[in-house]
């Protein structure tokens, strides 16, 4: 249907529902009509009358069925309007809609608004009514139930009691239950939790500057000594104790080994006879047993039960606790002696006064004895600083073999042996970079494998070698090995900063610090280089050169090498590279072929640098062993050494010639000490032996004797009020670590002011009974437990008494400016928090300490075996030799026997011999030298006396003038002559320096006339 049609019946409608709209319902037939002129008359149109005025019956009713233009124009133009409304209002229904929204929303807030203060303003009138209301209707309900309970109280109570009951029993089943179904995961909370919690402990503990006095009471009773730390410290001094005895041992059949070795040459070359050989054998077969009877022989010595031998032992344990703990007197000693004897001193009386560093304590002292040494030595003795590299400083000799003893060795062998295992077993490298020696091995090759003369030069210099080129191919790959090996070496010790023990280290710190004190001009690098001269140079270069003898690798079986020139060769190639990247040197000049190396040992030589920086990057020795001045205090058993009656007698009398020297003050406490003991006496050390013993032992056997020194402080009294307010101090801090372990507080003043509680008291009790029991058992043991008297007094005291002890000891602290109440003495408990960490570590290390100490054991009793082995190979050629001898001489009859008798039974002793020769005989056979400066043609009144002993090879000589005795007879052992010759010493001097003697000569002549030869014209001259 047509739109427009559409629009003329939509127009009608609406005309029509207007005309119906506008009609009157009272259908009057008036109708109101208007002239051109606008005046207005009305019209009947039923009856046809019009009139002017209008009439009554029109009445305003305003409608008449007659419908006048304007009306029908406004009807339509109204209806239009309505559709053109509509239609906008469909078009824009979504405005619309938004319009109504805003205004309805409006027109709602504006309701709850108005709601809402209405509300607020009668807001405490309605909450009132609201509560009274409530209130009385719950007042009226609590008495009707009041009531109600009170009619009925049995039943009330039953009713509740069964309904609590159900409930009670339901919550547990269902607890119980819950728990059961995770019993693991409660477990796991409950452990966590505890966990946390002692973290949280453990962390106030260790990192808060002021840990509460609660914590530190958590951790105290670690303070506490337990039977096992009696145990372990008292397993650890016999441990020390076997390492020194095994160690004294072993250095002492290396001696004899040694001396052996000379001796056998010597038996070879017909210079000593096969008597002193085996004489020296039995002493190496009877080391052990000579030892055992030197012990039970001193019946008389310093461990003697008499007053006198007690009073000796006791000044020299003051002695050697006042050197051991005073390095100046020993650094001082060493400077005084020959640099021949400074080697065996140290050997003989450092290392055993410092017990071979057996634990930190130890340690720590032996290492702050060479600071000391180091610093005077630098500030006497080094011009320059290439003096350290140049020279032999005797205090760097002292470390180095010290520290390349089994414990510092063991500390190489983890990064060198990997490397040094894969050269030696690489049977085809070759880092031979020789150019000449290439070449003749290539030249013996060539002709090896032909047959037939090569027809070259033998004897070539480094160009001509190098001009053939398989000869400058070898030496190409030769270098390219040879670097490759270098840095692998190189990154191995670059990584070991931490093996490298500790008093390389502190060594390197102290001569890099004393250099630059004395040289400060001097630049780093330099000092550098000396740094590396030490740690490389002296200490692990070795080790590479010659890991047979450093113990870098293993032995064969027979405990000889197995490395032959080849692969030492490549291991010194390796060591001479990484030499010259340590002291930066570069090569040129005849080895200008290696020139290609040196941009690698500059680069070498930068990171060498940085490891020698980070070497002596190390804490004191305080600091890294953890000590101080209360550390000896708190030890379990006094400090102890193992040194031999001749050690104890040569030290004395070192001590007593140079006493002015290492204590210039008279009033130094050495000299009190050096006046207790007087002059130095051998044989009251030894004391009269036993008639079994001394039978089979001699003097310097007796005189090895080792015994035990348990050192004391003969100056431990205070005489100063500091070091007074130090020790109580150090006591307070005992007391109220037991106070506080039974008596919980806030702080220590808080315990102080509070009385203890029974329950507390017997806890206090109970744990100094269950410490009386403890230390009970260990003094009943073997072994010697320390305490010092005092403090065991006061440990003893009820917790009330020991509470005033403290006060009274506190407030004598706090006049000292020690401690302060202000904090509630927290300082204390810091100090007692540090006690404890401290305590802690030394039980770590302790452990460490005996695990290390066994293996050294292991390590030094497979020495001992291969000793043993040395030995037995010994005794078995000397028996061969025996057994050869007894067949000459069966096969020749009677001989003259060693002291120059016939034949006779071996029980029977050999007869001594005395041969006499006067002065100018012994001068023109060249034995005699001189003689008291006198010239020769005044000899003619001298007549020496040669005699033989019992003891084979031990002579006796004396002098007369007009035939009376010049002094007692001079002892001259054979074994010393030999030796004296071995070393080539020529001349030495007899009675008192008064006559001086040709040494070979002297063998010469006791070698003919003793040892079973005649010479020209023997007899008596």
């Amino acid at each position: 249907m047509p739109v427009g049609l559409l629009l003329i019946i939509f127009i009608f409608t609406s005309l029509f529902v207007f005309i119906l709209a506008h009609v009157d319902a009272s259908d009057s037939p008036l109708f109101l009509l208007k002239t051109k002129e606008n005046h207005a008359f009305y019209v009947n149109v039923e009856t046809g009358e019009w009139t002017w005025e209008e009439p009554l019956e029109y009445g305003g009713a305003g409608g008449s069925r007659q419908l006048t233009r304007e009306e029908i124009q406004r009807g339509v133009l109204e209806v239009t309007a309505t559709y053109d409304r509509e239609r906008l209002f469909r078009s824009n229904e979504p405005l619309v809609v938004l319009i109504q929204a805003v205004v309805r929303g409006y027109q709602a807030r504006k309701r709850f608004a108005e709601r809402r203060r209405l509300i607020n303003i009668q807001l405490p009138a309605v909450v009132r009514i609201q509560a009274q209301w409530r209130g009385y209707a719950q007042r009226r309900a609590y008495s009707d139930r009041l009531a109600y309970l009170q009619a009925h109280p049995a039943e009330a109570l039953k009713i509740q009691s069964a309904v609590r009951m159900w409930l009670a029993k339901r919550d547990y089943n269902r607890q119980l239950t819950y728990y059961r179904d995770h019993t693991r995961e409660a477990i796991r909370v409950q452990t966590w939790w505890r966990s946390a919690l002692a973290r949280q402990d453990y962390w106030a503990f260790t990192h808060q500057e002021n840990p509460p006095l609660n914590v530190v009471r958590k951790f105290v009773h670690l303070l506490e000594n337990s039977e096992r730390d009696y145990t372990e410290e008292l397993e650890l001094q016999q441990l020390k104790e076997q390492v020194v005895a095994v160690i004294r041992s072993n250095q002492k059949l290396d001696q004899d080994l040694n001396m052996m070795d000379i001796k056998i040459g010597l038996l070879v070359k017909n210079r000593l006879t096969l008597q002193d050989v085996v004489a020296h054998g039995r002493k190496l077969k009877n080391h052990n047993e000579i030892k055992r009877q030197a012990l039970a022989g001193t019946g008389k010595g310093i461990k003697s039960l008499s007053k006198e031998s007690r009073e000796l032992l006791e000044a020299y344990q003051h002695l050697f606790y006042h050197l051991q703990t005073n390095p100046n007197y020993l650094a001082k000693l060493i400077f005084e002696m020959p640099q021949s004897r400074t080697t065996k001193f140290m050997e003989s009386v450092i290392l055993t006064l410092y017990n071979y560093a057996g634990n930190q304590r130890e340690e720590c002292l032996l290492n702050k004895l060479f600071k000391t040494a180091l610093e005077q030595e630098i500030r006497g003795r080094v011009s320059t600083p290439s003096d350290i590299v140049t020279g032999s400083p005797m205090v760097i000799q002292m470390v180095v073999a010290f520290n390349r003893r089994d414990r510092g060795l063991s500390s190489l062998r983890d990064p060198l042996n990997p490397l040094v295992t894969t050269i030696i077993n690489d049977k085809n490298l070759s880092l031979n970079t020789n150019p000449i020696e290439v070449y003749k091995q290539w030249v013996n090759q060539l002709e090896t494998k032909t047959g037939q003369a090569s027809g070259m030069p033998y004897d070539v210099t480094v160009e001509m070698a190098l001009e053939h080129e398989e000869v400058r191919s070898a030496v190409e790959v030769a270098i390219r090995n040879l670097k490759n090996n270098a840095k692998a070496f190189m990154n191995a010790i670059l990584l070991s900063t931490d093996k490298i023990p500790y008093g390389m280290r502190y060594i390197a710190k102290v001569l890099k610090e004393s250099l630059h004190e004395k040289f400060p001009d001097a630049p780093e690098k330099e000092i550098l280089k000396i740094i590396g001269n030490l740690l490389y140079y002296r200490f692990i270069n070795s080790a590479i050169v010659a890991p047979d003898q450093f113990d870098i690798i293993d032995l064969d079986r027979g405990g000889t090498s197995f490395l032959n020139n080849d692969q030492r060769r490549n291991l010194a190639s390796v060591a001479k590279i990484l030499q010259f990247a340590a002291s930066n040197k570069g090569f040129g000049g005849d080895s200008a072929h290696l020139s290609c190396l040196n941009p690698f040992i500059k680069e070498c030589h930068e990171k060498f640098k940085k490891f020698f920086r980070e070497a002596c990057d190390v804490d004191e020795p305080e600091q890294h062993f953890n000590l101080d001045q209360w550390s000896e205090l708190t030890m379990i058993t006094k400090p102890s050494i193992y040194i031999s009656l001749q050690e104890i007698h040569d030290t004395h009398q070192l001590l007593l010639q140079h006493q002015d020297v290492i204590a210039p003050d008279h009033d130094d406490l050495l000299h009190e000490l050096l006046a207790d003991l007087g002059e130095p006496d051998l044989d009251l050390l030894i004391g009269q032996p036993g008639q079994e013993s001394s039978e089979t032992l001699t003097k310097g056997q007796l005189a090895s004797t080792e015994v035990s020194l348990n050192l004391n402080n003969k100056f431990e009294v205070p005489e100063d009020d500091e070091a007074d307010t130090k020790v109580l101090y150090f006591r307070v801090k005992h007391m109220i670590a037991d106070v506080i372990r039974s008596q919980p507080g806030e702080n220590l003043a808080r315990v102080l002011d509070t009385v203890a509680t029974e329950t507390q008291e017997e806890e206090h009790m109970l744990l100094i009974k269950r410490r009386e029991e403890t230390e009970g058992k260990q003094v009943k043991s073997r072994h010697k437990i320390t305490r010092q008297q005092s403090m065991l007094q006061e440990s003893r005291f009820p917790i009330d008494r020991k509470k005033e002890k403290i006060a009274t000891n506190l407030a004598v602290l706090e006049e000292a400016v020690i401690v302060s109440s202000a904090n509630g003495y927290q300082s204390v408990i810091n100090d007692i928090a540090q006690d404890i960490r401290n305590q802690r570590r030394y039980r770590q290390r302790r452990k460490q300490e005996m695990i290390r100490i066994r293996n050294t054991l292991l390590s030094l009793d497979s020495k001992s075996k291969y000793y043993e082995e040395q030995i037995e190979y010994y005794n078995k050629y000397v028996k061969a030799c025996l057994d050869n001898l007894r067949t000459r001489e069966a096969r020749k009859g009677n001989r003259r026997s060693f002291f120059g008798g016939g034949s006779s039974k071996e029980n029977l002793p050999p007869k001594p011999i005395t041969t006499k020769y006067t002065a100018p005989r012994l001068h023109e056979k060249g034995v005699l030298l001189e003689i008291d400066g006198e010239p020769a043609n005044k000899f003619k009144n001298v007549q020496f006396g040669i005699s033989s002993t019992e003891e084979p090879g031990v002579f006796l000589v004396t002098a007369k003038f007009l035939g009376v005795d010049i002094q007692e007879k001079v002892e001259v052992v054979f074994q010393d002559l030999l030796q004296l010759q071995y070393e080539g010493v020529a001349v030495m001097n007899m009675f008192n320096r008064r006559a001086k003697v040709n040494v070979n000569l002297l063998i010469f002549l006791l070698n003919h006339k003793f040892y079973g030869k005649s010479i020209e014209g023997g007899g008596n001259k």
